[in-house]
């Protein structure tokens, strides 16, 4: 699934071909991934409107258009969002959920083969709402260890699972979760509560580094992920736990181990340098 690296991408590559853009006309292919708007009042607002600004918020992608409302699209794990020279291939226009035909010809299509992700639209007071309800965003200067440690505080849950939960922290999925806490030496199962000031410090430092150094190799493609430009990520060479259960750890070399207990998830880590 897309997590902020992926769509930090995304966006980069989408906001200078879509900024300032006016959208002629919309088409919705199907309607299972909307939530909290019709269809049609979705292509109603779309047409005509432009393009003020594109950007993210934790894993989603926002367009926020020129009558204040807010586009929110939110990939998953086989949605992408890519600007097209029409006309469309027929691979791909194959899975189109949505598509905008801009000003000048060019499409933003929003393809999904399993239709898993969503599409919001949302006013200003729907916005305000919405992202009140996520935590922080970890690449940003307020960002600071001591904020982390606040947000963190009092659970009791695993760690991997705290990281991961977007009210305290945004953006952080599965990928990055194991990646940075094997950068820490943290083992995932840990309870929060018992993390010193001096592991907060070194988990806030492997978060930030991992996800900046994700973000400079354009995400993570491991099977569907495509960037804004439909290219493939770079990160899944450097990973250095993730996938790799029963590899031996690149440090020590120890057969690292996979495990669903602590979320249902796959948890790779060394138990020994995760000790």
């Amino acid at each position: 699934m897309p997590e902020l690296p992926e769509v930090e991408t995304i966006v980069r590559q989408l906001a200078p071909r879509l900024e300032g853009f006016r959208i002629a006309r919309a088409r919705l292919a199907k309607t299972d991934v909307l939530r909290r708007v019709s269809k049609p009042r979705l292509l109603r607002t779309l047409r005509g409107n432009t393009f003020e600004e594109v950007s993210r918020r934790a894993k989603h992608a926002v367009f926020r258009l020129g009558s204040g409302h807010r586009l929110i699209v939110q990939p998953r794990m086989t949605g992408s969002l890519v600007v097209y020279d029409p006309p469309l291939t027929r691979d791909e226009a194959k899975y189109a959920v949505l598509t905008c035909t801009i000003e000048d010809g060019r499409l933003l299509v929003y393809r999904d083969v399993r239709r898993l992700g969503t599409v919001w639209l949302l006013d200003e007071a729907g916005w305000a709402a919405y992202t009140t309800r996520l935590g922080p965003e970890p690449l940003e200067e307020t960002f600071t260890p001591f904020v982390f440690a606040e947000r963190l505080s009092g659970t009791r849950v695993a760690v991997k699972k705290a990281i991961m939960d977007q009210r305290r922290v945004a953006g952080i999925g599965n990928i990055y979760a194991n990646e940075a806490l094997f950068e820490a030496g943290i083992d995932p199962s840990r309870r929060t509560d018992r993390l010193s000031l001096e592991e907060f410090a070194r988990l806030h430092a492997a978060v930030r580094g991992v996800l900046e150094r994700a973000v400079d190799s354009s995400g993570t493609t491991v099977r569907d992920y495509r960037t804004g430009t439909g290219g493939r990520g770079r990160f899944q060479f450097e990973l250095k736990v993730y996938g790799r259960g029963r590899q031996p750890c690149v440090r020590c070399g120890k057969k690292l181990v996979t495990t669903h207990v602590i979320d249902l998830r796959a948890t790779t880590f060394c138990p020994r340098c995760q000790r």
